[in-house]
């Protein structure tokens, strides 16, 4: 077969069939492209077969012909064509046949069916419309329009394929769309039950935190628990001591049967309680008795409560019960173990709280026998001392009497000893007392208005002889106007009477005493200086306490109970003053701090 001239269009059939305009051609497909498609031919003519045949080929398509419709079906199928050129007017199954069977076949469907027929008729075109073609050629066939024709439909074609792979694309990208939104939704959901969940265990934390009740820190952790999780049990056990056995402390049940106070041997189920034991969170589903009387399967989560390192930092765990179908999410495990973390932090600090109360009970009960054994030992001294004290006086007053007697300067030493002895003693039992009443809050005050100008110098004059005896100076520095204090007068003529006691003490010969006074606005302010003598900063910090002593600062040996600094100080706080102390410079002063009262 030699192809037809490219000068001169060739034509199958008579020379009366339309011609065809070659600017109608929509498709400028090139050699590539031709390369790529195939062409099925269907016609009972070899001669129309022919010359198709040539020409498309040299064009560059790959070209399949067939002369019947039965034909045509099963390279159709086989083949999958781009294009079919398809007869109508054929022996056996006639064109429009063969095209319904093509489109009623799903591999074949889509190809598309350009006609070739002799006939004009309009109802033919229509009918082969209808039956799913997509042109007509009317013999005598120009090449030109068949290749235009080609091109065209081919284009068509593969921009409905595009517009196809385009369509399927953007319901790939739909479908993801709509994954990602569920996923950014399921997320958003966790992300909600996250905070929900925090805010959950920050209100717990909160609640349990706050009580030092260890029944009430269980009670808020179950309850809690059980609404939040929608559980239909929630309870806590506690080990006993050695962690032989564990009982339910506290129980919030919605339906089952409540079991609060009962207690379980851990031998009667090793494997769980070995787990738990060793810290580790378990689930399990089970209708075991020792867990559940009511013969139900539940789906259980338990968790051990504890806080510290080693098997005795465990207290107990936390039980959860549930529906079997309604699993533990992975959050939820983690919100309990935090919340029996918390649990655990606050059950310690209720036991240490409990244990801290029961000790200062006992503290309390310690101080109160030995405040009853104080009174009753001083007050027993107290009878004999003064009766010692007596006859020290009838003795000294016997041996004055005694003129003509020869004085022995042995038994006027001894007597004087005997005299400073009986006068410690009875300063001990005073001390003591003292405090043993003031720690009973037994000291009863009266209130009245002192003019220090002139009470000052009184207490001072008590002191003349003893300070002169020790070559110690003596002073008062008042200023011209003092206000008036209030307060209980004889508790403040104790605390003076102990400071100027404690100055005669601790200055040596030559040294000065100074008792001044000053008043601001805010304070009065009564002080006690003495030179000659300091103390070091780390017995400042202990003076005040009780039996203490400051060692080697006693220039005169007159010793001391270690009472009386301790006794200023808690009277000082009796009448809501307050005492400070400065030693430096080779001078100490002891002040106590009155409010100002308006008078």
């Amino acid at each position: 077969m030699t192809s037809s001239p490219t000068h001169s269009p060739k034509f199958i059939g008579s020379n009366n069939s339309p011609k065809f305009d070659p600017s109608s051609d929509i498709g400028k497909f090139t050699k590539e492209d031709s390369k790529k498609a195939v062409i099925l031919i269907v016609d009972d003519k070899p001669s129309n077969l022919q010359v198709l045949f040539t020409y498309l080929e040299q064009v560059g398509f790959k070209v399949l012909v067939a002369q019947n419709g039965e034909s045509a079906i099963k390279i159709a199928e086989f083949a999958l064509p781009d294009l079919i050129l398809l007869d109508i007017l054929m022996p056996g199954i006639n064109g429009f046949d063969t095209c319904r069977k093509l489109k009623a076949q799903a591999s074949t469907q889509d190809i598309p069916v350009i006609f070739l027929t002799a006939l004009s008729e309009t109802v033919n075109q229509v009918k082969g419309f209808e039956l799913g073609g997509v042109d007509y050629i009317t013999k005598p066939i120009e090449q030109e329009e068949v290749l235009a024709r080609i091109k065209t439909h081919l284009t068509l074609r593969k921009m409905r394929q595009r517009l196809a792979e385009q369509n399927q694309k953007l319901q790939l990208e739909i479908i993801q769309r709509k994954q990602v939104e569920l996923q950014l939704q399921e997320r958003t959901s966790q992300l909600e039950k996250v905070l929900n969940f925090k805010a959950l265990l920050r209100r717990i934390t909160e609640k349990i935190r706050d009580s030092l009740d260890e029944s009430q820190i269980l009670q808020t952790a179950t309850e809690e628990l059980a609404v939040a999780l929608q559980v239909e049990c929630c309870k806590i056990e506690l080990y006993n001591s050695s962690q032989t056995t564990a009982t339910i402390a506290y129980e919030t049940s919605t339906a089952l049967s409540k079991y609060q106070g009962t207690t379980r041997k851990i031998i009667d189920s090793p494997q769980i309680y070995q787990q738990l034991l060793q810290k580790q969170t378990i689930k399990f589903v089970n209708v075991a008795s020792e867990f559940n009387h009511n013969k139900r399967r539940f789906s259980y989560l338990a968790c051990p409560i504890f806080e510290s390192q080693g098997i005795k930092g465990i207290i107990g765990n936390l039980w959860l019960l549930r529906a079997p179908a309604e699993i533990f999410e992975e959050f939820e495990v983690k919100l309990v173990q935090q919340v029996a973390a918390q649990c655990a932090i606050a059950i310690r600090q209720a036991r240490l709280f409990s244990a801290s109360v029961e000790q200062l009970q006992e503290l309390e009960k310690l101080n109160r026998l030995k405040d009853d054994f104080l009174k009753t030992i001083s007050h027993e001294l107290r009878s004999p001392m003064s009766s010692i004290q007596l006859a020290a006086k009838t003795l000294e007053t016997l041996f004055q009497a005694e003129a003509t007697a020869q004085k022995s300067p042995t038994f006027t030493r001894v007597l004087k000893i005997f005299n400073q002895a009986c006068q410690r003693q009875n300063q001990l039992v005073d001390d003591l007392l003292s405090l043993c009443y003031l720690d009973a809050k037994a000291q009863t005050l009266v209130c009245e208005e002192i003019d220090l100008s002139t009470w000052i110098p009184e207490i001072v004059q008590i002191f003349l002889a003893r300070t002169e005896n020790q070559s110690q100076q003596l002073e008062i520095s008042l200023p011209e106007q003092l206000p008036l204090l209030i307060s209980d007068i004889s508790t403040l003529e104790r605390i003076l009477m102990e400071l100027l006691n404690n100055a005669c003490k601790y200055t040596p010969a030559g040294g000065t005493i100074t008792v001044f006074a000053q008043a601001t606005e805010q304070i009065i302010r009564l002080s006690i200086s003495n030179s000659g003598v300091e103390i070091p900063p780390e017995e400042i910090e202990r003076i005040f306490e009780q039996f203490y002593r400051i060692p080697n600062n006693d220039p005169w040996q007159y010793g001391g109970t270690g009472l009386g600094l301790t006794l200023v100080k808690k009277l000082t706080e009796l009448i809501e003053a307050s005492v400070e102390v400065e030693s430096k410079e080779g001078k100490t002063t002891f002040s106590v701090n009155f409010a100002r009262n308006e008078v």
